[in-house]
């Protein structure tokens, strides 16, 4: 039997973008529901690199000080290439603060600043559409059965976004590169100080950085193959493909996989990424449905801001609400739901989009199939 529950804000999606997305909103004093598909909160991956703007974030969320206890800050940057040992320097956080943080240190954070009852887990959304009565808002079914009808929906749901569908972004796409990414433990201190570096060798690229003075967090690209979605299922296989594709690496660098935790092991075989066109041409919210994250701007890794632009999401679309938004569910509240979410995606259009841009091209330079792809999308768009 349905039941129906009213909510203000409805976010979709418990990774870190729907949690700091909650968080934001809760400084400023807006009450908000985080719906989370799993039986509990889960941090996909080992780590996240957390840039400059993505610091800025954090300390607006009032947990920046607290994270800076969990991490180094990255001082310096080398680039080598594997097969004459030449090191040049590489700019990090252009300037700014840069570290490695856990994904389960940030996740943790975020939840513990919540207000109880904020995250409903096993809440899997169905379905969602505009309220045909009214008009004014949408509804979310949920598989028990359950309808919300919430002023303000947030697409949080990651890469495969239910609520994107909702907004009339296209699906996104992958690139032919794969990511393999770990953990290291150091019974003493590791040698690589406070210092990123990334090696470069035939197509495979590996980078380090220091979580603290034991702990390093590391990632490889490469091409992908046709075993990749076997081997991403076995993380005894991910090992042995990590040391097979580093052969001619340092040897300290090939013990450094060979020492890698099992367990934080993670192959990703399809990087997804949203054309950064697709950003321009499509809005990011319709009636008062909208998306933040990766359910907006997918990014592959290769500017490491795919976590740091969805912070600024959330800090901005919390502000955009608390500014525009009225308390009570009637006409006016919801015209004001709408302005603050039309704010939201003109601030955040051009920002992502240039993001996206460059992650896209710095990503064609390994991967030129995903450049013929999107050529071949845009000559049929124009030819329209």
């Amino acid at each position: 039997m349905e039941k129906s529950e009213e909510e203000k804000i409805v976010i979709v999606g418990g990774g870190i973008c729907g949690l700091a997305t909650a968080l934001a909103l809760h400084r400023k004093g807006l009450e908000s529901i985080v719906l989370e598909k799993s039986e509990k909160l889960r941090a996909t991956g080992a780590c996240i690199i957390m840039q400059p703007n993505g610091w800025r974030a954090l300390h607006q969320l009032g947990i920046a000080s607290k994270l800076r206890q969990t991490a180094l800050p990255i001082q310096s940057g080398h680039y080598i290439t594997v097969k004459d040992g030449k090191h040049t320097g590489l700019p990090v956080g252009n300037g700014g603060e840069c570290r490695c943080l856990r994904r389960s240190d940030l996740m943790k954070t975020l939840a513990e600043e919540l207000p109880p009852n904020t995250v409903r887990l096993g809440c899997k959304v169905v379905s969602i559409k505009v309220d045909a009565n009214t008009s004014a808002y949408s509804i979310l079914h949920l598989h028990d059965g359950t309808m919300l009808m919430p002023r303000v929906i947030i697409g949080c749901d990651g890469v495969n976004s239910v609520v994107a569908s909702i907004v009339g972004l296209n699906s996104s796409r992958h690139f032919s590169t794969c990511a393999i990414r770990g953990v290291t433990h150091y019974q003493t201190l590791h040698p690589f100080g406070t210092a990123f570096y990334l090696f470069d060798k035939d197509g495979v690229r590996l980078g380090l950085l220091p979580i603290n003075h034991n702990d390093v967090y590391w990632f490889l690209t490469r091409k992908l193959t046709s075993t990749d979605s076997m081997v991403s299922k076995d993380q005894r296989l991910i090992k042995e493909s990590t040391v097979e594709a580093i052969k001619g690496f340092p040897n300290h660098i090939t013990e450094m996989i060979n020492n890698s935790d099992v367990d934080s092991l993670h192959l990703t075989d399809q990087m997804r990424y949203r054309a950064p066109w697709d950003l321009l041409r499509t809005k990011f919210c319709k009636g008062t449905v909208t998306l933040a994250g990766d359910a907006l701007h997918a990014m592959a890794p290769f500017l490491a801001q795919g976590g740091s632009a969805s912070l600024e999401d959330a800090v901005v679309l919390a502000r955009c609400l608390s500014q525009n938004m009225g308390i009570s569910l009637d006409p006016t509240g919801m015209k004001a739901a709408r302005a603050a979410l039309d704010q939201y995606a003109k601030e955040r259009k051009m920002r992502v989009f240039w993001l996206s841009l460059e992650t896209f091209v710095v990503g064609t330079m390994h991967d030129t199939s995903a450049l013929l792809v999107e050529l071949r999308s845009w000559i049929i768009l124009t030819d329209q």
